[in-house]
This record gives structure tokens, sequence and C-alpha cells, in this order.
């Protein structure tokens, strides 16, 4: 039987982590990855904002 934390994928990149062991290729690739997740996390906050705003102007008297 597995534990919890076995069956979950290790993240790519760990905040914090030691980067002298990775190769230029290695950093490239892993400033492309945040990059994304940058950008996904900036979408999620402008859909949210926008509900919010949406919401706000059905409310204002």
């Amino acid at each position: 039987m597995r534990d919890d934390d076995e069956s979950r994928p290790r993240p790519a990149h760990s905040l914090g982590e030691p980067l002298d062991t990775l190769s230029v290729a290695d950093l490239s690739e892993r400033i492309a990855l945040l990059q994304r997740e940058i950008t996904r996390l900036e979408a999620a906050r402008d859909a949210k904002n926008a509900a919010r705003d949406a919401a706000g102007s059905i409310f204002k008297l």
C-alpha cells in the first residue's frame, strides 16, 4: 500500500531548493516552467477579479 506522499507527483521545482547542481539547461527549463505557472496564476486572479467586479456591479445602487 502506498502512502499519500508517495502517490503524489513531486513538483518539478521547490522554492528555496539548492540550484548549484543544476545545469544551465535545467535552470532555463525551470524558469520557463515557473513563467508558465505565473501566467496561469495571473489568469486565475484576473478571472476572479472580473467575477467579483461583475457581482459587485449587480449589487450597487
